[in-house]
């Protein structure tokens, strides 16, 4: 019987071009530890690096792809519009890519469906929302800096008035968005899958001293398997038809994140992680000059930490 070969798994966009199945993410890495674990990363096998402008290390991240010594082809490079850019997308394209050190990214996503006033970040533009952004993104395909357009952080609400809008002639390809067992969203997620948009889940693991860690099913499933927690978790997402990206620095973090071959999740403990009772979201909106989350995507409460996730 042929291995399961998680860490080489794809999933295919509208545009025909193939995301892996896993990545790095780089939210909240250090400046000074991010191009070592983008490095070891790449060495260690992931051909997926995520980042943002909003993050502060695209250069970092781009001195760690440099550093690898694999070809810029060969791995799967996504960035972030950051907010106060709405209104300037030709600019922020070009600001990350000399930050990156690179001529593209495989995918340009909008990171919030806020378009902040640069002066005062506590203001939304009155005269532009994430509609005029979406339309100049639109223009990006054509310059070849960009391979695929997307959005993060988007509810069915918002979707509905992007997709609606007699100007979205490009659907985003992607929705990148927070994702964990606590905070499954099936109803956004099958929104997406309905319309031909693929998620990428952020904060996969819970992020940052998640009370997932201590969740008896989820340990129980992970002793079953002789897997850690976050190991399970990953594979919960991927079978499932997302793509993840955990974001850590630590080197045995990275190694581990990536030995996910040669197993998978049975349908009944999938199901099990589905029917966690807690729920809390990692990334609220209360930071924002205007509301994202909406209560559309099927989750009860909210952890509200200010976050670019």
């Amino acid at each position: 019987m042929e291995e399961i070969k998680n860490t080489s798994k794809t999933f295919t966009l509208a545009s025909g071009d193939k995301i892996p199945a896993i990545g790095l993410g780089t939210w909240q890495s250090p400046k000074n530890e991010t191009a070592k674990a983008v490095k070891l990363a790449l060495s260690t096998g992931y051909r997926y690096i995520d980042t943002a402008f909003a993050y502060g290390n695209e250069t970092e991240v781009g001195e760690g792809l440099r550093a690898s010594g694999i070809p810029r082809e060969q791995i799967w490079i996504t960035t972030k519009l950051d907010n106060t850019w709405h209104k300037r997308v030709a600019e922020g394209i070009d600001a990350s890519l000399k930050n990156l050190g690179i001529d593209y990214v495989d995918l340009y996503l909008m990171h919030w469906p806020s378009s902040t006033r640069p002066d005062d970040r506590k203001k939304h533009y009155d005269d532009w929302n994430f509609i005029d952004t979406w339309r100049e993104m639109q223009k990006l395909i054509s310059t070849g800096k960009v391979c695929n357009i997307g959005v993060s952080n988007f509810s069915i609400t918002n979707l509905e008035k992007l997709l609606d809008d007699p100007s979205c002639k490009i659907k985003p390809s992607v929705n990148q968005i927070e994702l964990h067992p606590n905070n499954p969203s099936p109803k956004l997620v099958a929104y997406c899958r309905e319309k031909n948009i693929h998620c990428t889940g952020y904060s996969c693991l819970g992020s940052t001293n998640s009370p997932l860690s201590n969740d008896e099913t989820l340990k129980s499933i992970a002793e079953a398997k002789g897997k850690t927690p976050q190991q399970v978790m990953l594979l919960w997402g991927i079978q499932q038809g997302w793509d993840v990206i955990p974001k850590t620095v630590k080197p045995a973090r990275i190694e581990s994140n990536f030995d996910i071959d040669g197993w998978e999740l049975t349908e009944d403990e999938i199901s099990k992680l589905n029917m966690l009772p807690d729920r809390f979201k990692v990334c609220g909106d209360s930071w924002l000059p205007v509301k994202v989350f909406f209560g559309d995507d099927e989750y009860l409460k909210s952890r509200d930490r200010h976050g670019s996730g």
